[in-house]
């Protein structure tokens, strides 16, 4: 079984930065390093910066059609997904940090009034970077900034890089309109954060829609109209997507042949994974292999 830390994977030989100061920078391009990156969520404050091309990303239950120039915010524990426009690639310099770089150890107000309710999403910033806003040149003057500093690495360069975010946090909090979650569009996500986590762990076995409306409590015709009106697709496409993403995954990079390699994605079918292979990707498990 494989799970989205695979796709960590490239980012490990794009390490800019050291150990002990943890704030990196990786370079990516969809779909030539891979054909996207699936719905998850983690701990770090993630920046996505689009170079060249367009593409489509998903935070929570926004969509953004994304182009060179835009810039998305992931704040912790927030789902989002990167995927390519049909017949476009995409670019994009992805950022990595944790929130607690920029914490006191000696809790200020900075920390307590700004920076911990920012992270735990108590104070709601917007997630789309784009031209068309009034504090978007100072922004991206302030990423600029900080890949400057780490490419050269001057003596003290951590130093400026952390002055530099805190500008970027400032200029977030400070240009706000955008209002928080509901308590109910706040469930709703918790709700689909757990029925993506059961797909990580499970896609290689049997997983029925009336199983995954009992483990939500739901009916299962309440459970597909949940689902699809969160989603825009239905829990079976979702399904298929995620195991057809790490099928092509496991084809280039194991030794698997395609029948294992579709029973290892949850396919008991071959002719139905082969089919359903070909119509998302334009090609046959054993023509990429």
């Amino acid at each position: 079984m494989i799970d989205i830390q695979e796709f960590q994977k490239y980012r490990e030989n794009k390490v800019h930065t050291e150990d002990n100061f943890p704030y990196n920078t990786y370079l990516c391009s969809i779909p030539l390093d891979f054909p996207c990156v699936p719905i998850h969520w983690h701990d770090e404050i993630e920046l996505i910066v689009v170079q060249k091309g367009s593409g489509k990303i998903l935070v929570d239950f926004n969509r953004y059609q994304v182009s060179a120039g835009d810039i998305v915010v992931v704040l912790p524990g927030h789902l989002h997904s990167i995927d390519e426009t049909s017949g476009c690639s995409m670019e994009y310099e992805n950022i990595l940090f944790r929130g607690d770089l920029l914490f006191s150890r000696k809790e200020d107000i900075c920390t307590s009034a700004y920076l911990r309710p920012l992270i735990t999403g108590n104070l709601p910033v917007d997630s789309y970077i784009h031209p068309g806003l009034d504090y978007y040149k100072g922004f991206s003057r302030i990423i600029k900034n900080i890949d400057t500093l780490c490419q050269q690495r001057p003596t003290g360069y951590q130093l400026a890089v952390k002055g530099h975010l805190f500008q970027l946090f400032f200029l977030l909090l400070s240009s706000q309109t955008k209002k928080a979650l509901s308590k109910t569009e706040q469930k709703s996500l918790e709700k689909i954060k757990f029925i993506i986590h059961y797909v990580e762990e499970h896609y290689s076995e049997q997983i029925t829609v009336e199983q995954m409306a009992n483990l939500c409590y739901y009916s299962s015709s309440h459970f597909m109209k949940f689902f699809k009106s969160h989603m825009g697709v239905s829990f079976v496409q979702y399904l298929n997507d995620y195991r057809l993403t790490m099928a092509r995954r496991l084809l280039t990079t194991s030794e698997y042949n395609v029948l294992e390699v579709a029973q290892q994605t949850g396919f008991e079918n071959l002719s139905y994974f082969n089919r359903m292979f070909k119509r998302k990707y334009g090609i046959t498990p054993r023509q990429l292999r």
